[in-house]
This record gives C-alpha cells, sequence and structure tokens, in this order.
C-alpha cells in the first residue's frame, strides 16, 4: 500500500467518525442515532442500548424502544434517563417510549458548541494522518528508497488530501449546524 493510499484510509476514517458523532447530537426530531451512546447494565455488564433493544423513530417527536428481553425493560428506561441527553422515557410493560421535545434556543446553541468541538477534533485527527504520512515519507528519504522530487510530489498531494478532507468536515459541520438550528 502506497504512503498516499495509506494516509487516504485514515483521514477517511477520521471522517467516517466524525458522521458518527454528528449523529449522536440531537435535532429537533427524532433519530434512533441519538440513543447510541446510551450504555444500559444489562447481564452483569454496561452494554450498548442498540445491543439489547431495537429503535426506532414512528413520527418525528418520539423514538420506540422495543427490548428483546423484556425484562430488561426497567433497565433501559433508567439508562435513557441517566444518560445526560435531556430525555425522560417512559414505558408500558413492553415497549419504551422516548418523546422529543423541541429545543431552546440556549440548547440549539449548545449543540453548535459541541458540534464545533467534535469537527475540531475530526481536523485534528486529519492532521495527525497527514503529520504520519509525512513522516514515513521523510524517512524513506533519509533512507534513499525514494527520491528526492518523489518525496516532496508525495507530500504535496498529502497536503492536497489533508486540505480536500478538511473541507469536507466543514461541509457537514455547515449541514449539521443547519439542521440542529432549524425550527
Amino acid at each position: 500500500m502506497s504512503i498516499i493510499d495509506d494516509t487516504t484510509l485514515r483521514m477517511e476514517e477520521s471522517l467516517d467518525a466524525v458522521q458518527r458523532e454528528f449523529a449522536t447530537v440531537r435535532t429537533g426530531k427524532a433519530t434512533p442515532t441519538i440513543l447510541d451512546s446510551v450504555r444500559v447494565e444489562a447481564y452483569g455488564s454496561l452494554m450498548p442500548l442498540n445491543q439489547v433493544a431495537a429503535v426506532s423513530a414512528p413520527d418525528p417527536g418520539l423514538l420506540a424502544v422495543q427490548p428483546f428481553d423484556p425484562s430488561q425493560i426497567a433497565a433501559i428506561e433508567r439508562a435513557i434517563l441517566t444518560a445526560g441527553l435531556g430525555l425522560n422515557p417512559s414505558n408500558d410493560g413492553s415497549v419504551v417510549r422516548v418523546p422529543i421535545p423541541p429545543l431552546s434556543e440556549e440548547r440549539r446553541k449548545q449543540y453548535v458548541r459541541l458540534l464545533h468541538r467534535m469537527a475540531e477534533e475530526g481536523r485534528i485527527s486529519v492532521r495527525r494522518a497527514r503529520q504520519a504520512g509525512n513522516d514515513e515519507v521523510k524517512r524513506r528519504l533519509k533512507a534513499h528508497e525514494v527520491g528526492e522530487d518523489d518525496g516532496h510530489r508525495t507530500m504535496a498531494e498529502i497536503q492536497k488530501i489533508t486540505l480536500e478532507f478538511g473541507r469536507r468536515i466543514d461541509e457537514l459541520l455547515a449541514a449539521k449546524e443547519r439542521e440542529v438550528m432549524a425550527i
């Protein structure tokens, strides 16, 4: 695998991580990914909610959590309540219903700040991938495995890829920010 391919792969992984992080940020409508960060105390260990229950969004203001094992319903409800998401679940004995309240302007701004932090972490990860790629080019230059012209061309290509991934993270941020700020 070439240095550029390896660097691009690392940057794609960083972009995917940013997308997953953004999906966990609540918007005004119900999406099952909002509960991805919830961990449930089940069977003697902490498990991700999606491993103990099916999460669906029957309408834009409600999430329905259907436990695979009905005996876990109280633990699921407790986990959602204590997850710090500002949600108030209720259960009817077989399904946990999670109403998604509309976001206040202050809460929307908090989420936007959180999105900016997540995007910056993504950019840092992309820059780390660039640094690793450049370090490998420099190592090969020092060992005389590649010529100087090829090394500099490769480093310029890595910089171009870095800028492209930074632009893609900015696009994701702008789209998610619009989504969060929409009423």
